[in-house]
């Protein structure tokens, strides 16, 4: 049958694959079972086989491509420039549309609809917040216990001269689960000289939704937010998996010009420009986990580090190739054992890097990491620790 919707990967682009193997090492799935059709190969292969109409689009089709965690690393390692990404998006997208089922259709409403209401967000971070105290297994263990802080809505002067207009994407777990997060990236900003705005009219950024193959959603979520921001100089994320997203809204969002950017990114140049200070204090050893959709997507590997090297700490790396975590949105919630198994191997990893202070640039990351270490490991954002280092500096 093929593909029947736009969204379906065209022949070019699966013809790119010379299936040399370099992806296989850094493919999570595949370092799991070592079976080929968990690589990024073997999905190839078979997202060609069914493009051509050489293989239906069945159940297993359906199991092979669900069991990709969109990391993109193979993208990263890949010689022949292959748009994986894109590509699992759009077939995903496809099932969805070839083979509707109650699962699908429930997965869609809640990643493409539900996520993108604030309210109704809380009250689930609320009641899952609730259900820590009983000891709740899985990712949203790892939830911080801290209030959140309002910023929705809300509009935030420089500090000095006033050098351009931020605009901030305050997300749908971030707003209510890791609002501390968002005070700090707003503080750093304004030290850089910037006003920093949270539209009121904004909403999820979609990226859950592409992931999942909620295209229409994923459109109008893209939409939504291109209108609430417009007028800004930049639109910046501080969820590495957000602002991948926000840097291909092109594919979404008819007319996008907004400059959207990481907040490593952009504070990594501030403080590289002089519009922010570098501590004088040295305050010892902290482990960097490289979130998949900054190491990979992005290709943003240094700037995180050169903004905890500005707060005085010592780089310390996993030497993991950035491997993924097992947090992987909804993915880590739909296949738990596998979830489990990666979460395992990284915080074996941050265990063995002796340092008790963990830095990572993305929710979903710092959640499977809290589920995983103990409660003496402090994990919290890139930005959270350097914002911390300018209080204590009196900056």
């Amino acid at each position: 049958m093929g593909w029947i919707t736009p969204e379906g990967p065209g022949p070019i682009d699966l013809s790119k694959c010379v299936a040399c193997g370099l992806c296989l090492a850094v493919c999570p799935t595949y370092q799991l079972t070592s079976e080929e059709q968990a690589s990024p190969r073997g999905r190839l292969s078979a997202m060609a086989a069914v493009g051509e109409g050489v293989l239906p689009m069945d159940e297993t089709f359906e199991q092979v491509m669900e069991f990709c965690c969109q990391c993109r690393a193979c993208e990263a390692v890949c010689p022949a420039l292959v748009p994986f990404g894109t590509m699992i998006e759009g077939v995903r997208a496809e099932i969805n549309v070839q083979r509707p089922s109650i699962g699908t259709r429930l997965r869609d409403q809640a990643l493409g609809r539900l996520i993108s209401m604030p309210k109704l967000v809380s009250v689930g971070l609320r009641a899952a917040k609730t259900a820590n105290r009983f000891g709740l297994p899985g990712m949203l263990g790892g939830l911080r216990s801290d209030p959140p802080t309002i910023v929705r809505g809300v509009e935030f002067d420089p500090i000095g001269e006033e050098r351009g207009t931020v605009g901030l994407l305050v997300g749908c777990v971030m707003e209510s689960g890791f609002s501390q997060v968002h005070v700090s990236t707003i503080e750093v900003l304004r030290r850089a000289g910037y006003r920093v705005v949270a539209p009121q009219e904004q909403r999820c950024c979609g990226a859950l939704a592409a992931h999942e193959g909620a295209a229409l959603d994923a459109r109008r979520l893209a939409e939504r937010n291109k209108a609430a921001f417009e007028g800004v100089d930049f639109v910046v994320a501080d969820a590495a998996g957000c602002s991948a997203h926000l840097k291909e809204y092109d594919k979404w969002a008819t007319g996008w010009s907004a400059q959207a950017r990481d907040i490593t990114e952009l504070v990594a140049e501030e403080i590289d420009s002089g519009h922010l200070p570098v501590s004088a204090t040295r305050r010892g050893p902290i482990t960097v986990q490289d979130p998949c959709h900054l190491r990979h997507a992005q290709r943003i590997v240094e700037q995180p580090r050169a903004v905890l090297r500005a707060a005085g700490y010592d780089i310390v790396e996993l030497d993991d190739l950035g491997l993924c975590c097992g947090a992987a949105g909804a993915w880590g919630a739909l296949n738990p054992a596998a979830s489990k198994a990666l979460g395992e191997r990284k915080a074996a990893l941050i265990r063995s890097a002796r340092s008790t202070l963990v830095a990572s640039a993305n929710v979903g990351c710092e959640m499977q990491l809290r589920a995983h270490l103990d409660d003496w490991y402090r994990i919290a954002h890139p930005i959270e620790f350097y914002w911390q280092a300018l209080v204590e500096d009196g900056r």
